[in-house]
């Protein structure tokens, strides 16, 4: 299990939850499409307003309409401060990486941290300065966690 995918299971993302949208999705066949209306003598002229109010009545016969599930949003905020106010030690989740790796029970020595920065693709450039560096996977853990269903503050992503 990759480092990022434990931070996912501690906030309840990942794939426990899309299991079960896999299997539901694959289990819903799309409905087949109606027969075709009997054919009804119409005249040769038509306004235009005519021909939009048949085609919305008929519809397009081969189309079947599907909505797309959507992607259920957790709660990371409410989560996260649930946990810092029940954790003695005053950890600022909002700015550190550090003290969100701590709130989540991680390990967040600076071997674990370069790896999570790895893991996740920083720039080297970066990886020799660990404020930099810690700075850059602060940003990009919350990132992710929004791309995967977490509800994190717009203003955090900035």
């Amino acid at each position: 299990m990759s480092f990022f995918s434990k931070i996912l299971s501690k906030l309840g993302i990942g794939k426990k939850e899309e299991e079960p949208a896999k299997s539901a999705a694959a289990a819903v066949a799309p409905k087949p499409a109606p027969a075709p209306a009997k054919p009804v003598a119409t005249p040769a002229f038509k306004p235009r307003e005519m021909e939009k109010d048949d085609a919305v009545l008929r519809g397009p016969a081969a189309a079947v309409a599907v909505a797309p599930k959507a992607i259920s949003e957790v709660d990371v905020v409410a989560q996260l401060e649930g946990l810092a106010k029940a954790n003695p030690a005053k950890l600022n989740w909002k700015t550190s990486i550090v003290d969100l790796l701590k709130l989540l029970d991680l390990e967040s020595s600076f071997d674990a941290r370069k790896e999570l920065a790895t893991e996740l693709g920083c720039p080297a450039d970066l990886m020799g300065d660990s404020a930099k560096m810690n700075t850059w996977l602060h940003k990009e853990v919350l990132k992710k966690i929004a791309a995967n269903g977490g509800n994190i503050p717009k203003e955090l992503l900035d």
